[in-house]
């Protein structure tokens, strides 16, 4: 499980937002979110990337808690 979906949801950005921000389509992040896929090390930083593009700092274990 992890919280993608409450954060973005919190800060208010659309998974087709967070998607465009990192090049992957809104799929992908919907799967994440619903935990059908589970993302590798170097796609959670990608995401973190994403996140701090749109203006927001996060660590890996907030967004993708052990």
């Amino acid at each position: 499980m992890n919280n993608l979906a409450l954060i973005r949801k919190k800060i208010g950005i659309s998974q087709a937002v967070l998607a465009k921000s990192i090049g992957w389509g809104p799929s992908r992040i919907a799967n994440y979110e619903s935990n059908i896929r589970t993302p590798s090390l170097a796609s959670c930083r990608l995401i973190l990337k994403g996140l701090e593009t749109l203006g927001h700092t996060l660590t890996i274990d907030e967004v993708f808690p052990p």
